[in-house]
């Protein structure tokens, strides 16, 4: 009886070692449909895994990688930080905690598939503190470092303008910037409030002041106050930018020290992540019950225009 060599392919026993163990590489050979042989084929041990990794391990490497994440993040992307006065009220309040986009004004050149760009009159931008060059070593405040606190305040004047303030009006190279005026009451202005907590309220305004969607944004000014020195000129240096705090009347700004050197800014100011309302008296229940009672819920999320 005569045996059939029509298969295909013929599959050589694994070779054995000088042990009789299957050696550890195996070797298949196969014939095309005429007989002859095909190039030889190279099978490669299957891998083994290795140990499991321990709860422990996993929770670690899961740490270090959020962790590495949040670092480059706040490093080159985001920033939060805590508006501690009213220089910006009511646009901003006091005790928002904001999120600055820092990508957005990164120095270098501008690429078109990333959301970068110069900075624009109306921005509101957190930037360094630049100091002002009439306050003397011994004046300075250890909350008001220059080149380290930040602030937070509106582009005004861009590199080049001229700026003048007359009355509540402010003029960019002899033409009137377009804002929206609203008369307010600041809690700081008022001789008969010695609370601090009081101070801490956001501007009393008149209903029919309210601020206008159509608007670009508004400006708040006490009632028959003056602002500006109409004999006074800002002419913006380059690569600097002048800018005002929204509070017009109790606003420390480009007005008293100066302008923002463009290497000082950090960032954008995009919305507002949490609002501690610092004008209300502690709950009595703790830090939770502060944080529930005194939580502006209202502003959480809010965008900053």
């Amino acid at each position: 009886m005569s045996e059939d060599y029509s298969k295909t392919g013929v599959a050589e026993p694994p070779a054995r070692t000088q042990t009789g163990e299957p050696a550890t590489e195996v070797r298949a050979r196969e014939t095309d449909s005429n007989g002859n042989r095909k190039a030889e084929a190279k099978a490669e041990p299957h891998a083994h895994p290795g140990p499991p990794k321990s709860f422990i391990r996993e929770y670690f490497e899961s740490g270090v990688v959020t962790i590495i994440m949040a670092l480059f993040g706040m490093t080159f992307i985001v920033q939060a930080v805590k508006v501690p006065t009213g220089s910006m009220q009511n646009t901003i309040t006091i005790g928002d905690h904001l999120l600055v986009n820092k990508f957005i004004f990164a120095p270098g050149p501008k690429l078109p598939f990333l959301p970068q760009r110069d900075i624009k009159r109306g921005d509101i931008i957190v930037f360094k503190y630049p100091g002002n060059p009439n306050d003397r070593a011994g004046d300075m405040r250890p909350d008001n470092t220059p080149y380290k606190t930040n602030y937070v305040k509106r582009v005004i004047g861009l590199p080049g303008e001229r700026i003048v303030v007359r009355e509540k009006k402010v003029f960019i190279n002899d033409r009137e910037l377009p804002e929206y005026r609203i008369n307010a009451r600041d809690h700081n202005d008022d001789p008969l409030t010695f609370d601090r907590l009081e101070n801490n309220l956001p501007l009393d305004i008149l209903p029919q002041q309210q601020p206008k969607k159509d608007e670009p944004y508004s400006v708040f000014y006490s009632e028959g106050s003056e602002i500006g020195d109409p004999d006074k000129e800002f002419v913006v240096p380059e690569n600097s930018y002048f800018v005002m705090g929204d509070n017009r009347n109790n606003s420390q700004d480009s007005r008293i020290w100066g302008f923002v050197p463009r290497d000082l800014a950090v960032g954008r100011a995009m919305f507002v992540y949490w609002s501690y309302d610092e004008s209300k008296p502690p709950s009595g229940y703790g830090f939770l019950g502060d944080f529930i009672q005194n939580t502006r819920w209202n502003r959480t999320g809010t965008l900053v225009k």
